[in-house]
């Protein structure tokens, strides 16, 4: 937030002082509502950009076409819609040549991008592409800003030799000195995916630990719930014995109240998760959900952790002596 915002000049200075073979695209987003007659989609994230952006993504078209460089060049009001948006949009119809508004403002849909799938739980094809100089860019961005200029290369090292050439070209457009640190950041498509391996690394590490910790801590709860309760019932322990209760009977009986315990508090516990999810995907944009599976796997854990914190408490009612358990005073 505190570094200079890049501008049309800054983004066709270093598009024009690329010496290697590259593709360049201006590219700027914002989350606004889309809608055609009386549907509506909305927090879609909607880019204006120009015309090679699609290559640069690698954004495949289903039906239609990309918007021209003369379109660009013109602001001519088109869209191309990413797979769900124009399925949720039109439903089943052909949106191509339809109108869709966006702010209020008329667009026409020339293409629609081929699926792209799901990326954490968030829709890859909830997506609006415009001309980057048609009428919604007063929306995007502060005049003549954009957000970034993208850029791909053939090979690696051509993507080297553009970020060097790249900085060079924003370094001298800033006025910077030579040990003054760069206002502006460039990024790869490696440094975002070695980001999202470390955060994938913390994950896989953090949450069974958290998972196993809960999981102690239910199972010490339980016993200690199932010794109160061998205590509390020494007296009608030693009257079943008495009247010809076997060990394993007892020993069951406590094992089926310990696994009943637990599973009770797992089903409690997929009910909240099941609460929460719907809480947070009716009140932000996050498509939160409970996957059926990993209820039937709380459930099972659940029951497990009841049986093997239950194995202690049952044991020792089982061995009580029928006549001190008579005796037993509570």
């Amino acid at each position: 937030m505190r570094r200079p915002r890049v501008t049309y000049e800054d983004a066709q200075a270093v598009a024009r002082g690329l010496t290697v073979p590259v593709l360049t695209a201006w590219e700027s987003s914002t989350r606004a509502a889309l809608a055609a007659g009386r549907r509506q989609v909305k927090d879609v994230q909607v880019t204006a950009a120009t015309d090679q952006y699609f290559e640069i993504r690698s954004l495949v078209l289903e039906r239609g076409r990309a918007f021209t460089v003369q379109e660009v060049q013109a602001g001519v009001p088109v869209l191309v819609l990413g797979h769900d948006l124009a399925d949720k949009l039109f439903e089943g119809q052909d949106p191509i040549g339809r109108e869709v508004k966006i702010f209020q403002l008329p667009y026409r849909v020339i293409g629609v991008v081929v699926k792209q799938g799901n990326l954490f739980g968030l829709s890859l094809d909830k997506f609006a592409v415009a001309p980057a100089s048609a009428p919604l860019k007063r929306f995007v961005n502060p005049p003549r800003v954009v957000d970034a200029l993208a850029v791909k290369a053939s090979s690696q090292l051509e993507m080297r030799q553009a970020m060097t050439q790249a900085e060079a070209v924003m370094r001298s457009r800033r006025h910077l000195r030579p040990r003054d640190a760069n206002d502006f950041a460039m990024e790869t498509a490696d440094e975002v995916l070695d980001f999202w391996g470390k955060i994938n690394r913390v994950l896989f590490v953090a949450l069974p630990g958290l998972v196993a910790v809960s999981l102690v801590v239910g199972g010490i709860v339980i016993m200690n719930i199932m010794l109160m309760a061998v205590a509390e019932r020494t007296r009608e322990i030693g009257i079943r014995k008495a009247l010809g209760a076997r060990r394993r009977d007892i020993l069951r009986q406590f094992l089926v109240e310990a696994t009943t315990l637990a599973t009770v508090g797992a089903g409690a516990g997929v009910a909240l998760g099941i609460g929460l999810a719907t809480v947070v995907s009716a009140t932000t944009p996050l498509p939160a959900a409970v996957a059926s599976w990993s209820i039937f796997v709380g459930v099972l854990l659940g029951a497990g952790v009841g049986i093997i914190a239950g194995v202690y408490p049952a044991t020792r009612a089982a061995r009580l002596d029928p006549i001190a358990a008579l005796r037993h005073e509570t």
